[in-house]
């Protein structure tokens, strides 16, 4: 894409002088992203990604302007409604991008032009091109080969053979999903349309709809036996007062909160109409202890789960520090950690024991808010199985024939540098207990929130 010089008079294709050109935004221009193997142009309002890799450059999203501010800090929202915010810093050749619902910033670095490969078009009809742009978008930007103990050098080796330029594209489809599966990673999958290949953690089951709702059930019958709930946000947050001065909050995910493409703004403020009504100065004051249920949580936004611990705490603390793997030839080279903190809402909040409830149905951003909660001041206990182990945001990569691959490129590490992807963040010491077994439906019975009740009535508030 060419970009329009700035600034200056502009001269017609008959040589007239034409009006000068109103101010564009510091912002426009060819950046780069540290990380995510992306490049930005900006430029008439308009934004368009690409995806680059050593051996392809695939034109992707696009985000138009808001609004006609030319200053430091400009806005974009994409199709489906996502706001983006490029912000210049002094000096013109270094900005950020942040995406509303992301926590953290992605860092920019002002560049020349487009890489040359952007310039020539990818054959669609080419599998061997798309194998190659599948392969390689892995083998830059995947961190955890080495500890899921997969040589992706050889699973190349394996299967390039198998493809020929005319390979059908659902033999495609499988081949791809063959090659990943060794990964059990929940944040790797392959799309074709509607058709989606991913696989979880051995021994662990995604959310959805019937579990979801066949544990809401349970607890409902079991755990609260027909106590008041009150339901908030769609139906993803539910509270209710338990005996001996106890609360029960489950939270099935991170988003969902408004209807259907509802901005974040949206989604946001029905989340702290949800928590204004929990979070009430009365409550806040009786309150001798909090479960918070996340057994079954499929993710969704980072920051919704700030947003939350805010609501638990009276003093700020780190939350986790976020990298992005940054150096397409060493998987050991990451950009600058970030740090994220956890901030005290301005509004009533809780600041006594806490348990929450987690398992292998925790996923994304419920194990960042599991992480965000690790060490807040006031007590924390977690009851239940290990988490999912998949934190990091999703990458989504266009393929030459219409294909996608979704892969993670980012660590979420504690204070002390420890990464929990993979086999996901572990229950307190002497607090692993079932979780949603077909033995517990079947029996009646839900060892977690039993347990939960049981640590937070031997503890202060």
């Amino acid at each position: 894409m060419a970009l329009a010089l700035a600034g200056g008079t502009v001269l017609t294709a008959t040589g007239a002088t034409a009006a000068p050109a109103a101010p564009r935004p510091a912002t426009d221009g060819v950046w780069r992203m540290d990380g995510y193997g992306t490049v930005l142009v900006l430029a008439d309002g308009h934004l368009q990604e690409y995806q680059t890799t050593a051996v392809s450059c695939m034109k992707s999203d696009s985000a138009e302007r808001t609004g006609t501010g030319t200053g430091p800090a400009v806005s974009y929202t994409t199709g489906d409604g996502v706001v983006l915010t490029v912000r210049a810093r002094p000096g013109g050749d270094r900005a950020t991008l942040h995406a509303d619902g992301a926590v953290g910033d992605r860092e920019l670095r002002r560049t020349a032009a487009l890489p040359e490969s952007c310039g020539r078009q990818a054959d669609p009809k080419d599998s061997l091109a798309s194998f190659d742009v599948f392969w390689q978008s892995f083998e830059e930007n995947y961190p955890f080969f080495a500890a899921k103990g997969v040589d992706w050098h050889k699973v190349r080796d394996r299967y390039r053979p198998k493809v020929r330029v005319d390979t059908p594209k659902d033999e495609l489809f499988t081949l791809f999903g063959e090659m990943v599966a060794p990964l059990n990673d929940a944040h790797v999958a392959v799309q074709d349309g509607k058709k989606i290949f991913a696989r979880t953690r051995p021994g662990t089951e995604m959310p959805g709809p019937d579990l979801d709702e066949r544990a809401k059930k349970h607890i409902l019958e079991r755990d609260l036996k027909g106590r008041k709930t009150h339901e908030f946000a769609n139906g993803r947050i539910t509270y209710a007062d338990l005996p001996g001065g106890q609360g029960y909050l489950r939270v099935s995910g991170f988003g969902g909160y408004a209807a259907e493409g509802a901005p974040y703004a949206t989604q946001l403020a029905e989340l702290d109409r949800a928590l204004d009504a929990v979070f009430t100065r009365e409550r806040v004051k009786d309150l001798r202890g909090l479960i918070i249920d996340l057994r079954i949580n499929g993710g969704g936004s980072d920051a919704m789960g700030l947003r939350i611990a805010g609501r638990l705490t009276d003093t700020p603390y780190l939350a986790y520090s976020k990298r992005a793997r940054n150096d397409p030839a060493d998987a050991t080279r990451h950009t600058r950690p970030q740090p994220l903190y956890v901030n005290p809402a301005k509004a009533p909040r809780y600041t006594g024991p806490v348990a929450v409830l987690i398992g292998g149905s925790t996923v994304s951003a419920g194990e960042t808010f599991t992480q965000a909660l690790m060490d807040r001041p006031g007590g924390t206990v977690r009851i239940g199985q290990h988490t999912q182990g998949v934190f990091s945001d999703v990458m989504t990569r266009v393929l030459p024939d219409g294909m996608a691959a979704w892969l993670p490129n980012e660590e979420f590490l504690n204070r002390s540098g420890r990464s929990y992807d993979g086999p996901g963040i572990p229950p307190s010491a002497r607090m692993e207990v079932p979780v949603f077994t077909e033995e517990e439906f079947e029996a009646g019975r839900d060892s977690a929130f039993d347990k939960a009740v049981e640590v937070l009535r031997g503890r202060k508030a």
